[in-house]
This record gives C-alpha cells, structure tokens and sequence, in this order.
C-alpha cells in the first residue's frame, strides 16, 4: 500500500499545499470517493460523466486524509470548511492522471518482490488469473482486477503492493504504440509475458507488425537480468525475442518449447487435459475452463510459476483450482437447463474462433448455439473477418446462429454463404431482440455462447437467458 508523508507527496507528484500539515502521513489512494479507506488520499479526477471535485465531501465523509484536486475554487473550500476536518491536506496539480501514475512509480521503487508484466492480443487476463491461482499456492499475490490494465488501472495495482506481496502480476493492455512502454515505466516488471499477438486494436495500429512492435515494448522493458516469457507457437516470437535482452523462455505445444503440453485430450465435462512438460518433470492437468486454447494460458503460467520456484505439483493444483474473472469463458447451467458460455467480455477473430471450437467441444444434450456479436477495431478487415466467422461457424456445423448488431449481420451472410440453413441463421440488431429471439428457440439441453466485443453489452443476453421473459 502507497505510504508517504503529505510532503513527500507534494513533491512526487509536483504539486502545490494549499492546506493542512505537511507531515500528515497518507495510506492509499482512490480515485472513487465509494473505495476511500480512512487515512487514504482522494484524487478528484473532472471525467466526462462525473467530475470528482463533486465528491469530495464524501470522500472525506470515508476518512480521506489528502484531497488532490486540479482546481482551487470556492466550492473546494467551502466542502473543506464544512467538514471541519482540520487533519486534512489538500493539494493541487496539473494533470490528476500524471499524479497517480508518478505516485505509484515513487512506490514501485520501494517494492522488493518481483514483477510480472502480461500483455498480448488474446488471453492476457484468463492467464493473469491462471497466474494468480498458481503463484497463490505459495505466496502472497497482487494481481490486476477487472479492467484495471490501462493508464489508471496499472497505478493502482502497482499502488495495492505492500511490504508483504510475495509477487505483484501486472496485466497491461493499449490501444496504441507507447502505452506499455509508459506502463512498463510505472511498474518496472522483472519479467514479461506475451501471450500472442492478433489482429485487435487494427483499426488503431494499422497492422499486425504494428501490434508486434507494441507487445515488444514489455519485452524492451524487461531488464537483462529478468526473464522473457513467449508463445513458442506463436508466428511473432521470434521478432519479439530479437528485442529482448533478458533471457528467454517458450511455451507450447512444439517439441522444441521450455514448457509444453502433449497428449491434449477433452474432459467429460469437455474442459482440456494434457501432460504438461517441463525440465522439473512431467505431469497430467485437467483444466477447470473450457477452451482448447485455454492450454497455452495455463502453459504460461506454469512456465512463470517454474520460473519462479512453485512446484510442478503445486502448479497443477493452481491450475485446476483457478477461478476467472467474469465473462471470460465462464461456464454455467440456467434454471431451465440451459448451458451458458459466457464469454461477453471481448472480442477479436483469434479468440471468437477459439471460443467457438469450444462450444464444439462442451458435451451438449440439445443443439449448440452461437450468439455472436460485433467486433470491433479491425479497421479495413472488418467486413472480411466477419464473414469468414460466418464461414467457420458453418464448418463448424454449429446449430444455430444468432447474430448481434449490423458488423455481425455479416457473421450471418458468410454462415449462409458456406450453406449453413437460413432458418438456422437469426440476424438480430441488438441485444434485446437477440434475448427475445432466444427466449422463443432456447430448450433444455441447449448449450449457448455469448460472444461479441465490449461496446455490444452482450451480459445482457446472458441476463436474458437466466430471467427469460414472461
């Protein structure tokens, strides 16, 4: 946890005292009134549907015992005064998200425990929560959660590291070149991991060797005495090793991988099995998350949990025993009997197509159906990528498709183009015609995947199938 003297942080985060004493000792910080802890700095941030200055009273109402604002007027003053929280300093500076992040390098340096950056196209989080329940099996963990792997969300990870973390798991996402290269700068991984790299965010970058030279700025970052951690079945990893001056490591399928899976075989229940081989042994897993693709996630994190010392039986029990964040893949039966995949979160070709194999391969006592929705940035290839997910759910023999907004109406005319049946096929324009579509076909026995990029609010379709409408 971020510790300092007022004083000291005036002077990290450049600022100006505008009151209260100096040698106030701050614990924490929040940047949402709701998550102030007493004894906590508030930085009030001016959003484009909240401005934080309005909550300083309630910030203070929590225990906050230094207000960071980017303006000094009557209305700040008066909410101090009213308080009569004499205790309380409040600071005043430029840019409130340059504060924080300088803040939460000033606490990056005093952090003892080693450092693990995540990025890539696809999978960074499931492996982030792979990585969190092998490395938990022997120490103490701190890891991203949710979406706070952005400009903010990486400061206050960083900030929630304390003198106790035995390893801090930094998940890092961007949207163009020189985000991760600024967020590597706030948290100084001592290891790296890319998980691949695709085609998301090509409407920004422009191109895959654009994407490449992104996810390359995490493994520029890592020092030479860290470690490098990379698909080894992953097209770009050999670019992305010429970059590195740490040592490598790969994972994968491929005889020549560090670390790889053999034998790939399918659960009853249809989640992936494999053995798992290492230089520490070799080792049968069973993974409690559908999705072949999943394997390279858990072979990741196995090779940071060798790495870093975890047995090969104590990563098998994180392994099997994780638990993921919400709507990646997770698994679940309705109240009528339905088997839902949700997997709402976010969307690009690489993980749609990977999500699909894994409604093929949940063991299913009725039809399977494919909810998919728009993907987003994918620039030029946009109309291309979603007629081919049309072509590869027809491959697929999927029973039925129900697509989700006007990018995905072209899911539904490549489908039929590769002779999937027009009956089987339900174009839809939002989620809410989706859920009534769904409430007329579902029956017991179906099993369902929800599947489409953020801004489409998929988890309302989910909502739907566990409450159908009356």
């Amino acid at each position: 946890m971020l510790t300092l003297s007022v004083a000291k942080l005036v002077a990290v985060v450049g600022g100006e005292l505008l009151g209260g004493d100096e040698d106030t000792m701050v614990n924490g910080l929040a940047i949402d009134s709701r998550d102030v802890d007493p004894g906590a700095a508030f930085v009030a941030f001016e959003g484009e549907k909240a401005d934080g200055h309005d909550f300083i009273a309630s910030a203070l109402v929590a225990g906050a015992r230094a207000i960071v604002v980017t303006r000094d007027d009557e209305t700040v003053r008066e909410t101090l005064a009213t308080s009569r929280r004499h205790d309380v300093a409040l600071i005043r500076v430029e840019d409130a998200t340059r504060a924080v992040q300088d803040l939460a390098a000033y606490h990056r340096e005093r952090l003892l425990c080693p450092v693990i950056g995540v990025t890539g196209s696809t999978g960074k989080t499931t492996t982030k929560d792979f990585l969190n329940s092998v490395l938990g099996t022997r120490m103490r963990v701190v890891a991203t959660e949710g979406n706070m792997n952005n400009e903010l969300g990486v400061p206050l990870t960083v900030m929630r590291a304390g003198a106790d973390t035995g390893v801090l798991v930094v998940e890092m996402a961007m949207r163009g070149l020189g985000q991760i290269a600024r967020l590597a700068e706030i948290a100084r991984p001592t290891a790296g991991l890319v998980t691949n790299v695709g085609v998301s965010h090509l409407e920004v970058l422009g191109s895959e060797e654009a994407i490449a030279s992104a996810k390359g700025e995490l493994v520029q970052a890592v020092p030479a005495t860290g470690r490098v951690f990379l698909n080894g079945d992953d097209a770009w990893s050999t670019s992305l090793a010429d970059v590195a001056t740490a040592a490598i490591t790969r994972y994968g399928l491929g005889e020549t991988c560090d670390v790889r899976a053999s034998g790939v075989g399918l659960s009853d229940t249809g989640t992936p099995t494999f053995t798992l081989h290492a230089n520490e042994g070799s080792a049968e897993v069973e993974l409690p998350v559908p999705g072949r693709h999943n394997i390279y996630n858990a072979l990741a994190a196995a090779a940071i949990g060798l790495y870093l010392e975890v047995s090969l039986e104590d990563i098998v029990c994180g392994l099997e025993g994780a638990t993921f964040s919400a709507m990646r893949m997770e698994i679940f039966q309705s109240a009528t009997g339905v088997t839902v995949i949700n997997d709402a979160y976010n969307a690009n070709p690489t993980s749609m197509r990977a999500a699909l194999s894994a409604l093929v391969d949940v063991p299913a006592g009725g039809r399977r159906i494919a909810v998919l929705g728009d993907m987003a940035e994918l620039g030029s290839l946009t109309e291309l990528a979603h007629f081919r997910m049309g072509e590869y759910v027809a491959e697929l023999r999927i029973d039925v498709l129900v697509t989700v907004g006007e990018r995905a109406g072209r899911i539904a005319d490549g489908a039929l183009a590769a002779g999937m049946p027009g009956a089987s096929v339900r174009p839809c324009a939002a989620p809410d015609e989706a859920s009534e579509v769904l409430d007329d076909l579902l029956t017991p026995g179906d099993v369902v995947l929800v599947k489409a990029s953020r801004v489409m609010g998929l988890e309302r379709v989910v909502d739907g199938i566990t409450e159908p409408h009356v």
